[in-house]
């Protein structure tokens, strides 16, 4: 996996019940575009996270 700061990730919800979560990249900390990743998701929480195969990289929408 590989993701630019301003892409976001898509963390699809792993069992029935749990949503699709978005985090934005807002820092990459691995070489060349790859995990982990500083990410911020829409409640405004900050983590880091090394995204498993449940999670889909989308490149920021045009303005």
């Amino acid at each position: 996996m590989r993701a630019n700061v301003g892409d976001r990730l898509l963390v699809h919800g792993r069992t029935v019940g749990h949503h699709d979560r978005i985090a934005e990249v807002v820092e990459v900390l691995g070489p060349e575009g790859t995990p982990p990743y500083r990410v911020r998701f829409e409640d405004g929480h900050e983590t880091v996270m090394s995204p498993g195969p449940d999670t889909v990289v989308r490149p920021p929408e045009p303005a």
